[in-house]
């Protein structure tokens, strides 16, 4: 029935310090950058995989009215935004990479069950995760 999900939306305040952020700072790619009539239509992906794109919309018309667009920038900055999940090869060395450039990060790289993983927020407040998959699937704890 379905094929894949292809596209994954988080809001933020200001498009171009989005981009900053995401491309300039992270390393995604512009996939998509176009001004509708309506609104900019701005979609990155991580090098390499067109086919999944993170959509990065500013809260407002035509998806949100006046009022719920005031709501949600209020929440944002309280970290109520959408959460994402990056993976990466190496953890540790990519939190080094990233602090070189002045991403600040939630906590430190933490070894888990389910690898090394590290936590950080977007100039928004969006909760971000970038995690190093353990080498074998492993079970979770028990409750």
């Amino acid at each position: 029935m379905f094929n894949a999900i292809t596209h994954s939306q988080i809001w933020v305040l200001d498009q171009d310090q989005a981009l900053d952020f995401y491309v300039g700072k992270l390393g995604f790619e512009v996939h998509t950058d176009a001004q509708l009539d309506f609104m900019r239509w701005l979609t990155i992906n991580v090098p390499g995989q067109p086919e999944r794109e993170l959509i990065l919309m500013v809260p407002g018309p035509p998806a949100l009215d006046p009022d719920t667009a005031e709501v949600v920038r209020g929440l944002l900055g309280k970290g109520v935004g959408g959460a994402v999940i990056i993976t990466t090869d190496d953890c540790r060395g990519t939190y080094e990479t990233l602090r070189a450039k002045g991403v600040e990060f939630t906590e430190e790289p933490v070894e888990r069950f389910y690898g090394i993983d590290v936590g950080l927020r977007d100039p928004f407040g969006n909760p971000l995760r970038i995690t190093q998959p353990a080498p074998v699937e492993a079970e979770p704890p028990a409750a």
